[in-house]
């Protein structure tokens, strides 16, 4: 079900209430028990953790993690009526460290009285590391019950020591049917939406998921008395479309240039294209696809095209030059030559196992013979003696070794059989067979 109440610091009425006739829809739509609750039976039903809690009658502290208007407010209200303990709901946008020590207090004294109290803290990824610390000794010795809901991944926004002593219960974005049952719920309350069919489905596709915002877009149709029913031009051209649910510094940030990334690797350029497109339009800044594009053509690319690392870079300086919109389309070019482009990470796993190495090896010293000698004396021990000089050997190859004394040849780079690495891997093949001819 959409979360559908209000998160002001107040205690909040009992479930079953239900709100004034002028209230907000989504507000008069409140579920009035956990089986009304629409999209998330995974967690309410009665195999879900949630079920199995409100059966056994005790609750334990949780963070509801999922989408906007999923119903994380909604569960939790429906939680403390279900197992019969008082419910009070703070938000973390607009609540300090005296709202909370207000509400331990008060928990304190109603625990002596032998009640008990869920603790609901929405947003409460906004509050601090101390904060969250904060709640620790409550949730522990059970002055509480802590019910925390999140857009955020927990595992980045929250503090482990808290983590530890909650349940994460994460929330699914509502699909058709789920916002299908919503909207009927509405129609049933208000009466039919002024839509023809094809517009009511183009309604639950713009609300993305969101039922708390399907429920805005309804009543603002409800609200404005339309004579004829829409059909979908008319839809869009009466409300305003929906932004994309996107926070470019927050997991939403994450998850698509995850999605980007590996599609480009398992060269799916629709996917690719997909996934750019989502960032570019969401508003997510340019050039910061761009140098993700840039470290995929040497980390999934490399010398299988050595013409991706250019493609990406030109991409940069045409995007420079020509702004937005027009220079969106070389990044398009450019994500789809790497999508298509022959892919080895063999430069990438080079890089790892060379570095590994020098770090294991210390300071040893190059054999002397690729040694610097710009001093006589430098000269007189050794440094630069027996060197040759490749360019004067038979095939432009001398085949010397150029190893410390101390350290057996390695192989950090292994070119893989595909693209123009297929003749790097030939080109190092030949060099291994006149090198072994002549150190023999």
């Amino acid at each position: 079900m959409a979360d559908l109440f209000g998160n002001d610091a107040e205690r909040a009425p009992k479930a079953p209430e239900r709100a004034r006739h002028d209230a907000p829809l989504a507000d008069r739509l409140r579920p009035r028990a956990l089986d009304e609750v629409i999209g998330q039976e995974h967690l309410t039903g009665p195999e879900g953790s949630i079920g199995r809690m409100v059966s056994a009658g005790k609750l334990s502290s949780m963070i509801l993690w999922g989408p906007p208007g999923t119903g994380k407010t909604s569960i939790a209200r429906l939680l403390a009526d279900a197992v019969g303990i008082r419910f009070v709901s703070i938000s973390a946008v607009f609540s300090g460290v005296a709202d909370l020590k207000k509400a331990f207090a008060e928990a304190d004294r109603m625990a002596e009285a032998g009640k008990k109290t869920l603790l609901f803290v929405d947003e409460i990824h906004r509050f601090n590391r101390a904060q969250q610390d904060g709640f620790l000794p409550f949730v522990e010795r059970g002055t509480v019950t802590l019910v925390g809901a999140t857009t955020e991944n927990p595992s980045f926004a929250l503090n482990a020591a808290l983590l530890s002593r909650a349940q994460v219960l994460i929330l699914e974005r509502l699909g058709s049917e789920a916002l299908e049952t919503l909207l009927a719920r509405a129609e049933k309350l208000e009466g039919p939406l002024p839509l023809t069919d094809e517009a009511s489905a183009a309604l639950i596709a713009s609300a993305d998921g969101d039922g708390r915002f399907l429920l805005g877009q309804a009543e603002t149709l409800y609200n404005a008395n339309l004579a004829d029913p829409l059909d979908p031009q008319a839809l869009g051209a009466f409300l305003q479309r929906r932004v994309a649910v996107y926070d470019k510094d927050r997991d939403g940030h994450y998850n698509l240039i995850s999605a980007l990334h590996k599609s480009l690797r398992g060269s799916d350029p629709q996917a690719s294209l997909y996934y750019l497109a989502r960032m570019l339009t969401a508003g997510e800044e340019p050039l910061y696809v761009l140098r993700r594009l840039v470290r995929f053509a040497s980390e999934d690319i490399g010398l299988a095209d050595p013409q991706a690392l250019t493609q990406c870079l030109a991409a940069k300086d045409a995007y420079q030059f020509l702004g937005s919109p027009e220079g969106e389309l070389a990044i398009v070019q450019a994500c789809l030559y790497c999508a298509t482009a022959p892919k080895s990470n063999a430069a990438y796993a080079a890089q790892k196992s060379a570095f590994k190495s020098a770090r294991e090896t210390g300071s040893l010293m190059p054999p002397a013979n690729i040694l610097n000698a710009p001093t006589k004396l430098m000269k007189d021990i050794g440094y630069g003696e027996g060197y040759s000089y490749d360019h004067e050997a038979e095939d432009g190859f001398s085949g010397d070794n150029y190893w410390p004394e101390e350290m057996e040849p390695q192989r950090f780079y292994a070119p893989v059989e595909r693209g123009f690495e297929r003749k790097v891997r030939e080109r190092m093949a030949y060099w291994d067979r006149l090198r072994e001819e002549r150190n023999s």
